[in-house]
């Protein structure tokens, strides 16, 4: 019988071991993360490995770091939320964990490349576009102007804070965040994450628009997007579907006849405009 190599294989799960942790809110904590024998994870923007925590499971979790970083670890981000990212945010540095993956369609970079970026992300949707973000700015001269809007619940949801004053600064990209909830010391927007699109200035025949973040919110900032003569095809959104095996085996993130796993988790919005409860 003829002996099949399963080395590479999806089903087979990589031995990680957590570098270190950064506690960014009281409930997402960054880890950074190295694969065994110092193998590249080599993900694109946009899509999710599979984490399994020894006793607890197995969860799909976005990569929050650029492909494009020379260092072989990669970092995600883990709101604690139930009993695997529970089990998760108890490990410190030197714990080991499991990987598989990278699974899924990420973000179309050599199709925005020449083109100007608008990205709206929403509460913890900052950490897979976090990933986009940064290889955007790793590779500055590709794309034209960047523009990033950020929603949130209030300021202390608001993640990767040191790494959002640098954006703030910089002179090639425009920034802007706005809170649904503001506190006596915040200086920012209130209100929802759709007041923020209209005063953006765009040419909507060559930029790319991508959100992530919450199903709820993308009907509105489609729409909004859509107002402003940005193509249904040039609309890029991710989705949060509760993917169980990455692979379109188990059929829990199946929308009619596509597998987010697979197919996704990034469509353009032609693509799934017609697709029922896909957002």
């Amino acid at each position: 019988m003829k002996k099949i190599a399963l080395t590479n294989s999806q089903y087979i799960m990589k031995k990680g071991k957590i570098l270190r942790t950064r506690q960014l809110t009281d409930f997402e904590k960054l880890f950074e993360i190295s694969l065994e024998g110092g193998e590249r994870l080599d993900h694109e923007p946009g899509q999710f490995i599979m984490l399994s925590v020894c006793g607890a499971g197995e969860i799909p979790i976005s990569v929050s770091s650029s492909p494009s970083n020379i260092s072989s670890s990669f970092e995600v981000c883990v709101r604690a939320v139930g009993k695997v990212t529970n089990a998760l945010h108890k490990l410190e540095a030197g714990d080991e964990i499991g990987i598989r993956g990278p699974f899924g369609k990420g973000f179309p970079i050599r199709i925005f490349e020449g083109n100007d970026l608008l990205m709206v992300a929403g509460g913890l949707g900052i950490a897979p576009l976090r990933s986009l973000i940064k290889y955007v700015f790793d590779n500055r001269r590709d794309f034209g102007k960047v523009h990033i809007l950020l929603g949130c619940k209030s300021p202390a949801d608001i993640l990767f804070l040191d790494e959002i004053e640098e954006w703030n600064q910089r002179m090639d990209v425009y920034y802007e965040c706005t809170v649904d909830r503001a506190v006596p010391e915040w200086q920012g927007q209130v209100g929802r994450i759709t007041t923020l699109i209209p005063g953006v200035h765009l040419e909507p025949e060559r930029t790319f628009a991508v959100v992530v973040g919450p199903p709820v919110m993308y009907k509105f900032v489609i729409k909004e997007l859509l107002a402003k003569n940005i193509p249904g095809r040039q609309i890029m959104v991710s989705f949060e579907r509760h993917m169980k095996c990455g692979m379109g085996k188990c059929g829990h993130c199946q929308i009619q006849h596509v597998y987010a796993c697979q197919d996704g988790p990034v469509f353009n919005y032609d693509e799934i405009k017609y697709l029922k409860e896909s957002y």
